[in-house]
Parts: structure tokens; sequence; C-alpha cells
């Protein structure tokens, strides 16, 4: 299983499997679900599955940035 994030974009679905690659200029989130290994999980791991909500509040802020 890989990540996979998926927005609206010029009225279109774009699917992307690296966070990275989320343009900053989409109208919405559709999907947000990255892919988190089964534990027991190592310090690494465990930072990055830290980061996930951080990462969708940040997608939402675009968002709700666009629909105003």
């Amino acid at each position: 299983m890989t990540h996979r994030f998926v927005v609206m974009r010029c009225g279109r679905l774009e699917t992307y499997t690296e966070f990275e690659d989320i343009p900053q200029d989409f109208e919405h989130v559709i999907e947000f679900a990255p892919e988190v290994p089964p534990g027991p999980h190592t310090d690494q791991q465990h930072d990055e599955i830290d980061q996930w909500n951080d990462r969708l509040q940040q997608l939402m802020r675009i968002e709700n940035a666009r629909s105003s």
C-alpha cells in the first residue's frame, strides 16, 4: 500500500502518492490516505505518523483560503 492523496484541481481529480507533489493551487481535498505501517513502529515511523495531522491541516488551510 502507498499513500493516496486526491485533490480537485481545475475541476479534475488528481491523485498523488507523495505529499510533496500535491500542488498548492487546488480547490478541494477529496481523499487523504497516508500509509501507516503496522506496528510496532520505529522512532522514525512515529515521527512521520505524527506529521500527518499537520499535513492535513495544511491542505485544509489551502482549501479554505480558496473558498473565502
